[in-house]
């Protein structure tokens, strides 16, 4: 059987350090940032988010200096915004090349939030896309609240794919920002999307306010999704992200047709060295890096 292969990024640098009271110093970042590639052999990685702090920037230049040098660039991410190119600027000087654009992905964060309409959205994305390209920078673009969208706003959603796919993009990126998809949604979603666009590279952006995310994310592999978004111990804002060792297990153990570079044995020390940057303590009854799983009592 020909396996179908699937992107990894994690997120944790960026998502997971938005988990409350964590983070990261410049040189953890680099740390892991250099774990996470060349140990874990993940995919990408998103290590920031743009225009935060003085001290990201810091981390953030530290991390693309040490890819660049070691050929990583193209696989270092930073969450970027639609203000006019100043986040590319910010990027730039940072040293990064790859952006992943922030947009609104749902009716109602479009209009409540931003106070705009769909075709004054996309003028103002396009004019980022055009600018990116100039730039040689590569794009990436997440649908914020995009599960939402799909429920309540799926005309839009499409409205904007049509636009969407026919731009300079390389990725488009689906979360299901609050975490409240169940697992028959998620599959109903993306394999309408995926069967809609089959020329487009999708990837799936999982929470875990319900405790699904991993079975969202086993949904959204049998959609057909190319990527997915996941975070060392799950960390991320409220209930965290998609828990990486347990989807590299459920994929490794259950789902024979789909492969990833992932490395099994090193999913441990990465989660070990994490919790003590962090101090976000592992649970002994994690699955897959808790210190009780593999423990057993008779009765």
């Amino acid at each position: 059987m020909k396996k179908r292969r699937i992107e990894i990024m994690d997120t944790t640098l960026r998502d997971g350090e938005q988990t409350s009271g964590v983070s990261f110093s410049a040189p953890e970042k680099l740390t892991l940032a250099k774990l996470l590639l060349e140990e874990l052999k993940v995919d990408r990685i998103e290590i920031a988010s743009a225009r935060v702090s003085e001290g990201e920037f810091e981390s953030v230049k530290e991390v693309t200096a040490w890819a660049a040098e070691a050929g990583y660039l193209d696989r270092v991410e930073v969450l970027t915004f639609v203000d006019n190119g100043k986040s590319i600027s910010w990027m730039e000087e940072a040293g990064a090349q790859v952006q992943n654009l922030l947009t609104k992905g749902s009716l109602n964060h479009l209009t409540h939030q931003l106070k705009k309409t769909p075709e004054e959205h996309f003028k103002d994305i396009s004019k980022v896309l055009s600018l990116a390209a100039d730039k040689g920078i590569i794009t990436n673009v997440y649908l914020e609240d995009w599960s939402n969208g799909m429920r309540n706003s799926p005309e839009y959603v499409f409205q904007y794919l049509d636009f969407l796919t026919q731009q300079p993009i390389k990725r488009v990126l689906l979360p299901d920002t609050l975490g409240v998809l169940t697992h028959n949604e998620a599959y109903a979603f993306l394999l309408k999307i995926i069967d809609r666009y089959p020329n487009t590279h999708f990837d799936f952006h999982g929470h875990n306010d319900y405790d699904l995310s991993v079975a969202n994310v086993m949904e959204a592999l049998k959609a057909g999704c190319h990527g997915l978004h996941l975070t060392v111990n799950g960390m991320g804002e409220r209930a965290g992200n998609a828990p990486l060792a347990s989807v590299i297990a459920v994929i490794n153990d259950f789902l024979p047709e789909i492969e990833t570079s992932v490395s099994e044995k090193t999913l441990f020390k990465v989660s070990k060295l994490v919790s003590a940057f962090t101090g976000f303590r592992i649970p002994p009854n994690k699955p897959i890096v808790g210190d009780n799983v593999f423990t057993q009592t008779a009765g």
